[in-house]
């Protein structure tokens, strides 16, 4: 077997595992971002059983000086600090590469390059085949014989292994060494080593080629002429000193002695504690075995795991930011307490008299919490197996229900004179999928409510807050785990009817007894992070609204989508046809590589075209826009994608969701995911329908009244982001232009551009609707100036002039992030909070995330408060008209309602006024209604 030397660059994979999760990051349960241990562990695991190194090690730099510092004293000197995040991963990460039995490689006064390249070329004089992992171009001047370039995959890329071959192509270079002179010769912005300014790759490269070295293109600058020489002649000096600062030393003091670097068995011990405490459950099973436990890393049994578009499992999503783990919240995750070694008390009800007697019991109680169990996730589908009650910690009753539902339903009866008070706080964890399995067998649950989950998400919106990991964290607990009484996830786990009743008994008390707990740790929270208005006001009352949404669904006209489904395939084989023909070739065309070829290539539409870091062409929808006038070929690339995800994703997928029980589409709303407050939903995901392309918007006319005595009724805000930050920022103009009904586009318009309103065309109607949108998401001008294909220099003088017209907004702006540098946090009228660790971030891209989300925030948070505020005081009002029309549908700040013909009219008004007067705000605030055969027509 041949000998294989890995050597890790350990800074630039930590750096580039970090900024690949910066927008969705890893966050545990305390809010500590993970993003690099958890990128650098994944790679490292990657390689070792893919590539089966015989030999390893890592390389780091460290704080000393080096000689490259002594040189030039600016090296380096213009890299932005690293952020926090990275810096306190570094001992995790070391703690990994011990744990996984790895030697780091440290020498003061040299860079890991430098000791990764002396290393690399003894081990290849000794007969290894090294391969150095890294990202970096640099290291391209020590590839050769056996010694190679193993760049690791990024966000999607595959594995990219570069020998001299490899190199010379990329620099279009004859010999590796060439590489340091190319180097010289355009410098390294990232390094700060200067170069020749003015002089960048291709001009460097073509100089190569011409002169083949530094020295010689700088011996021969008197025959280069024009400016380019004269920028030669005046760089002369920093060009020989950019070539020894980029050159890598390969005669660093350390010596390659084979048994030190053999790859052995693993520390399992170390490995464990370590993933433990950055919650490494998955990742953990992986390395460890199946038996490993990160600790409360599983969601709670029985209840819904949050889901991507349609429904596959995911992480929940989160900005790149995480809410600041307080002293009062720091409780760890050392759960050394277990149902094993803790005092309990969990009781059968399991007879008619039980029954009664727990039926008595409850009727006395003040504070009830109740949990069920199922034989499934889909609350619309699933069948009760039993439900568990406490109101005492350490005390709880499990009822097993049986299979037959008749028999099921008349043991529940005797429960009903419980779940009927109104005089009651009924506790629970995520309790609206419990509400939504009970409202199937006639039961409404109709006292208050406390959600555990929907607490924890107000203390630490950015936290995961399954009931096992949050009774790690707050009580030292660890729960039962689901898998011991079913199985593992597949095809051969069983449910919950499946497991003898004893077990099952002391699993359900547990829960109970346990979210009760919970309740009682967070209750004094809310009062202390000042968040109890929202979750009394706007969160709890939620549930029972969405409990009744989630239960009614939709109906879905499945012939319309069939028709759509064949219409798409026609105008999908028809753009693919077209493409082939004026491209002279078929290829695949889904493939990015081969169209980058076909594009950049055959038919050179871009001779500045962008390679991604694979390698190969850039090929995303915003590059394909941009050359859409260069030739026809690109509307047909766009019009073959676009049909081709509305095929498969929507028109196709959205049949195979049809509950069989209703023969409706029953969407589950997320009240716990998303920071800024804004609910989200999946199976279907309702906020992903595409809406603004007319193919798009053809997906919605699938979505109809449940009979012919019912139609479909839109209810949508109008600019309600608008309105709000005109309110919260007090701005004169903007609340003027409001309250004089002027069409805000247009307004903002004939500020900017010094118009009267009369005088503003379309295009200035559309710019100021980018500038109007684009300023509370913190766009620059060259953000700007992309959007609209402007030049950067308009781009500025628009936003320039709108801060101008509008100067409250920007002092808001500024206010908000003043306000959040002090606290910690920002917040949204109704006082729902976002906490903001980064936002004094040393690092500039991590700190900037936390301003814009800053300046955000507030207004996103306070419209989803708004809409939320609107669908609860809606809710009461349909009950207390006692009208047969029901909302049925939210998305974005739109209501969707099945509203039965002979109430249209008496609905109308009430709904414009319950959302008109949701929040009151110094603006007026407008909704706009419509009705239809489908949601199309609607809205």
């Amino acid at each position: 077997m041949s000998k294989k030397l890995f050597l890790l660059d350990a800074m630039a994979l930590i750096y580039r595992a970090y900024y690949a999760l910066i927008r969705n990051p890893r966050l545990t349960s305390k809010g500590r971002n993970t993003n690099a241990q958890f990128g650098f562990t994944t790679t490292l695991l990657d390689l070792l059983n893919k590539e089966k190194p015989t030999h390893i090690a890592v390389a780091f730099d460290t704080h000393a000086p080096t000689e490259r510092h002594t040189d030039f004293a600016d090296y380096k000197a213009n890299r932005e600090e690293a952020p926090e995040d990275i810096l306190s991963s570094l001992p995790d990460i070391k703690r990994i590469i011990e744990g996984f039995n790895i030697p780091v490689l440290e020498v003061d006064g040299y860079e890991a390059d430098d000791i990764i390249g002396t290393v690399a070329w003894q081990a290849a004089a000794q007969g290894y085949e090294v391969y150095m992992v890294t990202p970096d171009k640099d290291y391209g001047q020590l590839v050769k014989d056996n010694v190679f370039i193993w760049k690791p995959p990024y966000l999607g890329s595959k594995v990219e292994v570069l020998g001299p071959k490899e190199v010379c192509e990329r620099w279009q270079i004859k010999d590796v060494n060439q590489v340091i002179d190319i180097l010289g010769l355009m410098g390294d912005a990232v390094d700060n080593i200067p170069g020749i300014p003015g002089v960048g790759e291709k001009t460097a490269m073509k100089l190569l080629a011409e002169w083949g070295s530094l020295e010689n293109v700088l011996a021969n600058a008197d025959k280069i002429s024009g400016k380019m020489g004269e920028k030669i002649r005046a760089g002369a000096e920093s060009a020989i000193l950019s070539k020894k600062l980029a050159t890598i030393i390969t005669n660093v003091p350390v010596s390659f002695h084979e048994d030190d670097y053999c790859c052995t068995e693993l520390n399992r011990e170390k490995l464990s504690e370590i993933f433990a405490e950055l919650e490494f459950q998955t990742l953990g099973k992986r390395i460890l075995g199946e038996g490993y436990s990160a600790l409360g890393a599983e969601p709670a049994a029985g209840k819904p795991v949050q889901t991507d578009l349609f429904g596959n499992a995911t992480e929940a999503p989160a900005p790149p930011v995480a809410a600041p783990a307080a002293e009062t919240l720091d409780f760890g995750l050392a759960a050394d307490k277990n149902i094993e070694n803790t005092p309990h008390n969990y009781e059968l009800a399991d007879t008619p008299e039980k029954y009664d007697a727990l039926v008595a019991a409850l009727m006395k109680e003040k504070e009830i919490c109740f949990d069920t169990e199922t034989t499934g996730t889909d609350p619309n589908i699933a069948e009760i197996v039993g439900m568990s009650f406490s109101v005492k910690p350490g005390e709880a009753w499990y009822v097993p229900l049986p299979a037959d539902q008749s028999a099921v339903r008349d043991i529940l009866e005797r429960f009903r004179p419980v779940f009927d008070r109104e005089d009651v706080v009924f506790v629970g964890q995520n309790i609206k999928y419990d509400m939504i399995v009970l409202k199937w067998y006639g039961i409404a649950v109709k006292g208050q409510l406390f959600d555990t989950m929907l607490a924890h998400y107000l203390i630490e919106p950015e936290g995961r807050r399954s009931m096992d990991l949050l009774s790690a964290q707050y009580l030292q607990y660890m729960p039962v785990s689901i898998e011991t009484l079913i199985g593992k996830k597949g095809k051969g786990q069983g449910n919950m009817r499946d497991v003898e009743i004893e077990k099952v008994k002391e699993y359900a008390g547990e829960d109970a007894d346990i979210t009760l707990q919970l309740k009682s740790k967070f209750q004094p929270l809310l009062k202390e992070r000042e968040v109890e208005k929202v979750f009394y006001d706007v969160e709890n009352p939620l549930v029972q609204v969405l409990t009744d949404m989630e239960y009614e669904g939709i109906k879905i006209d499945t012939q319309t989508l069939a028709d759509y489904s064949r219409e798409l395939e026609t105008e999908i084989r028809k753009a693919e046809e077209s493409v082939y023909q004026q491209a002279g070739v078929r290829f695949n065309l889904a493939s990015p590589k081969q169209l980058g070829e076909v594009l950049f290539e055959k038919l050179q539409l871009d001779p500045k075209a962008k390679k991604t870091r694979t390698g190969q062409y850039a090929t995303g929808e915003d590059v394909l826009s941009k050359l859409a006038s260069k030739h026809p070929i690109v509307e047909n690339i766009l019009t073959f994608r676009e049909m081709s995800k509305l095929k498969s994703t929507y028109v196709d997928a959205l049949p195979l969701m049809i509950n069989p029980r209703t023969q409706r589409v029953h969407t589950s709303y997320n009240q716990a995911v998303a920071v800024t407050g804004r609910l989200s939903s999946n199976n279907p995901n309702l906020q992903n329908i595409p809406i603004r392309t007319e193919r798009g918007r053809e997906v919605r006319k699938a979505f109809v009244p449940r009979n012919p005595e019912y139609t479909l009724l839109s209810a949508d805000y109008s600019q309600i982001e608008l309105r709000i930050i005109a309110a919260i920022s007090e701005d004169a103009n903007m609340i003027e232009a409001f309250r004089s009904g002027l069409d805000i586009h247009t307004a903002t318009a004939a500020k900017v551009y010094g118009v009267e309103i009369a005088d503003v065309t379309p295009d200035m109607r559309r710019n100021a609707k980018s500038v109007n949108f684009g300023i509370i998401y913190g766009v620059s001008a060259f953000g700007l100036s992309e959007n609209l294909g402007i030049a950067r220099s308009e781009a500025k003088v628009l936003i320039d002039n709108y801060f101008t017209q509008y100067p409250s907004i920007k002092k808001y702006m500024e206010d908000q992030v003043k306000f959040a540098q002090k606290t910690g946090y920002v917040q949204t009228l109704l006082g729902r909070k976002r906490w903001l660790k980064d936002i004094n971030s040393s690092n500039a891209v991590v700190r900037g995330y936390a301003e814009r989300n800053a300046i955000n925030m507030p207004i996103q948070g306070t419209a989803a408060d708004m809409i939320k505020l609107a669908m609860i005081s809606l809710h009461k009002t349909f009950k207390e008209h006692n009208l047969r029309s029901r909302m049925i549908l939210q998305v974005h700040d739109e209501l969707v309602f099945d509203a039965h013909i002979d109430e249209v009219e008496t609905i109308k008004p009430l709904i414009i006024e319950g959302m008109r007067n949701a929040m009151p705000l110094a603006v007026p605030v407008e909704a706009e209604i419509g009705t239809g055969k489908n949601w199309l027509e609607a809205h």
